[in-house]
């Protein structure tokens, strides 16, 4: 089975690839190597984060790997928060905090239109791959559901009447931008893309 190390420190993240990925491959953590560090994440672009990422551990490891980035676009507040997704109420923040800002941001708003965006960077043997999943929604006017993290709360993605924290984890990685992504990944490392 083929092995790929998963360079993040978001244990959420980690479950739901593994999930996603099935037993086609084996996703080693961080963690799983004894790797300690804190990823930087300072461009100004979801790609540019997943590459960075991916090169950050690359070059500290040497192991094929792969990295994301997500963010939430919401159209009314002109695509944030983007790329400061995880940290849109600040640094240190949770993700209550950041749905709060949000949900003040778009009170009295009737525009709610939203996606989430995810890109992979997977570099295998030194080459670089990129790819990207999107899932178009809307923007909540209160939480609902307790599964998921983020914003899973508050999205509810088009043709569908759950919100992300409402969906089994098997439904959401199913339709979610970071199955998607994931998916495109899995094709191409299996040779049928």
């Amino acid at each position: 089975m083929p092995t790929l190390l998963f360079a993040t420190n978001n244990a959420h993240k980690l479950q739901e690839v593994r999930e996603i990925l099935g037993n086609d491959f084996r996703i080693n953590s961080l963690r799983d190597i004894n790797l300690d560090v804190d990823i930087p994440e300072t461009q100004e672009t979801i790609q540019g984060n997943a590459i960075q990422k991916a090169r950050f551990i690359y070059d500290r490891t040497g192991e094929n790997c792969f990295a994301d980035d997500t963010g939430l676009e919401i159209e009314s507040l002109d695509g944030r928060p983007g790329v400061y997704s995880a940290r849109y109420a600040g640094e240190g923040c949770s993700f209550d905090d950041n749905i709060d800002k949000i949900l003040g941001e778009l009170s009295g708003i009737t525009e709610r239109k939203a996606c989430f965006r995810c890109v992979i960077c997977l570099i295998m043997d030194g080459k670089e791959l990129l790819f990207e999943g999107r899932i178009d929604g809307i923007i909540t006017e209160k939480r609902s559901g307790s599964d998921g993290f983020g914003y899973d709360p508050v999205f509810l993605p088009d043709g569908h009447r759950q919100t992300f924290a409402e969906m089994p984890p098997y439904l959401k990685n199913g339709i979610s931008h970071r199955g998607r992504a994931v998916e495109k990944m899995r094709k191409y490392l299996a040779g049928t893309e």
